[in-house]
């Protein structure tokens, strides 16, 4: 079963330099999953609210690719938030995690690896079957 005690940061290289800095990401080496699909989130606008949902198999790393926002985390028995606003930092969400995603500052931009395609039968948008999936 998953948790969000599962749920981590991962510090990704930093390879900085006089020109800026870089990060690689690397399907299973990085992260613990490979990586089937890659999206990202911007103009966001002030007070907004994305997530709302779990996946009942799709794990993800979220990446504060510039800004910050905090990633509110729900395993149905606890609860948890992890604020991003490092580059180099990503934050790990196994699958059967309930995830919201606020507090976007102006300009953020949240990057997401997902390790399966989009599949809108692995979304639970109901928070009520959430809890009766994952308590069962």
């Amino acid at each position: 079963m998953s948790g969000v005690d599962e749920c981590k940061l991962v510090n990704l290289d930093k390879i900085d330099g006089s020109q800026g800095s870089l990060s690689p990401i690397y399907s299973e080496v990085n992260i613990p999953f490979a990586i089937k699909r890659v999206y990202y989130l911007y103009d966001v606008p002030g007070g907004a609210q994305r997530g709302g949902h779990a996946h009942r198999a799709l794990q993800q790393l979220f990446v504060a690719a510039s800004g910050s926002f905090s990633v509110r985390l729900d395993d149905g028995y606890s609860r948890r938030s992890v604020m991003l606003n490092r580059s180099h930092l990503g934050l790990y969400v196994p699958s059967l995690v309930w995830r919201d995603i606020e507090d976007f500052c102006t300009g953020a931009v949240c990057l997401v690896f997902a390790s399966l395609l989009y599949d809108e039968q692995d979304y639970i948008y109901d928070y009520q079957e959430f809890l009766t999936t994952v308590r069962s």
